[in-house]
Order: structure tokens, then C-alpha cells, then sequence
């Protein structure tokens, strides 16, 4: 998805961002999404208080299963179709999120002196509304949600970060910074690249107690919050 891109002057970098627990926490999303199954339920089917025990088992730590689960609870038979029809909601709905003030207003001031853009994985539907919700487009340059072009380009395939370098051509490939927040894929192609890399461990994110495998996977630097981001950058003499 290419945004009306914001001219802007002396631009130093670009900085490329993950979306879900790094612009805004995914429990949020979590949450919303329980809330229109729950409501898809009540009319479809009669049932209640699916949306509070879905998210309380989601706050136990289960993850994967809890469709399941919870209709198992509720006292209804595990039914593939159902929950194949759940899980259809829960990736359509339009979701109840929004960026933190002080998050926007650091994009407002990012956008002033760097390309913005955005590299995201997971279902499209579901990421696009996402970017929609969250009003992305009025920040960013690039966004590309990697389910466009198929499972097999989500990260750590470099696909959607050799675009961004194609499309904003910078003088060192140390003047593309990474933001993200999973060890396990989110580090490897920039590092690969050249780029810079900062992870985001959001207190009570999903990889909030994630460690990287090996060195591959290692960000060049941790924060605990976004409003720590401007510091990095100035210590890199980015932004």
C-alpha cells in the first residue's frame, strides 16, 4: 500500500516500523476481536459470555486454542464449522484500536524528518483493518502488509525490506532503521541488509519475554517504550 507520501526536507533516514505489539499493544486487537465474536454468537447462536472467558483465558496465557476452549466451557461441542465461522469474524471485524496520543505524536514528528514505513505480517484482512483502524496511512509513506503477496514472504523473507530500500534510496544501508518486537523473524533480513535494528520489549506484549536464538536475531538495541525511540536515533545521528 503506497500512502500519499509528505514531502519533507533534510530527511536524514528511513525508519521502518512493525505494527502489532510495536505501534500499539495486540491485546488490543485481541480483545476487540473476542467482543465481535461474542456479539456474532448472541445473535447467531444464542450463546453468551463468550468474549469474557475468551479473554480470560487469552490473559492465562493460552494461546492457539482458545476458541475452543472457551465454547468447551460454555458447555458446546467443538464444532470445526463454527469455529472456522469464528475465526472468519475475528479477522473481518472492524477493530476497536487506536494509537496511543503520545505515539502519534511521535509519528507527526518522525514524519518530519525520515520516510516512514511499515512492514507487517499476519492474515490481510485482518492487518488491513488494522491499518485502517489506526489511521496509518496519515503517517506513513509504505505500508506493506506481506500477506499481499502470500505466507511464504512474511518475515524474516527480506521480499518487503529490499522494497523499501528500492523505493527510498538512501546513502548507507546504516540509514534504514528497523523497528520491531519478535526475535524470532522480525531482526534477521535487516541485519542481513546492513540496517540498523531496535527491538520494542512492550511490557505485556506477546514476545515481551522472548530471547533471540542466536546473534542473527539480535536487535542492535532494546527499548521498553516508543517515547525512548527519539534518544536511539539521536545517538545514531538519524533523525
Amino acid at each position: 500500500m503506497n500512502c500519499d507520501a509528505r514531502l519533507a526536507e533534510n530527511l536524514r533516514g528511513v525508519l521502518v516500523f512493525d505494527l502489532d505489539d510495536t505501534l500499539y499493544p495486540e491485546a488490543d486487537y485481541v480483545k476487540s476481536g473476542f467482543e465481535a465474536v461474542g456479539r456474532w454468537l448472541e445473535d447467531s447462536q444464542d450463546v453468551r459470555g463468550f468474549a469474557a472467558l475468551a479473554w480470560a483465558l487469552h490473559c492465562e496465557g493460552l494461546r492457539g486454542k482458545v476458541f475452543d476452549q472457551a465454547l468447551e466451557r460454555l458447555g458446546l461441542a467443538q464444532d470445526e464449522v463454527l469455529i472456522r465461522s469464528m475465526i472468519d469474524v475475528y479477522r473481518a471485524h472492524a477493530p476497536t484500536i487506536a494509537l496511543a496520543t503520545e505515539t502519534s505524536g511521535l509519528l507527526r514528528t518522525l514524519a518530519a524528518r525520515a520516510r516512514l514505513c511499515l512492514i507487517s505480517d499476519g492474515p490481510l484482512q485482518s492487518q488491513m483493518a488494522k491499518v485502517k483502524a489506526l489511521g496509518l496511512c496519515d503517517y506513513f509513506d509504505h505500508i506493506r502488509c506481506t500477506d499481499e503477496w502470500g505466507r511464504e514472504f512474511w518475515k524474516p523473507h527480506p521480499r518487503a525490506f529490499r522494497e523499501v530500500a528500492a523505493l527510498f534510496p538512501m546513502s548507507g544501508p546504516w540509514r534504514y532503521i528497523y523497528i520491531g518486537d519478535n526475535p524470532a523473524k522480525d531482526f534477521v533480513a535487516p541485519r542481513a541488509m546492513g540496517w540498523r535494528s531496535l527491538r520494542l520489549r512492550r511490557e505485556g506484549g506477546l514476545h515481551e519475554r522472548a530471547e533471540p536464538a542466536d546473534a542473527d536475531n539480535c536487535a542492535e538495541a532494546e527499548i521498553s517504550t516508543l517515547a525512548e525511540l527519539p534518544a536511539v536515533l539521536s545517538g545514531w545521528g538519524l533523525v
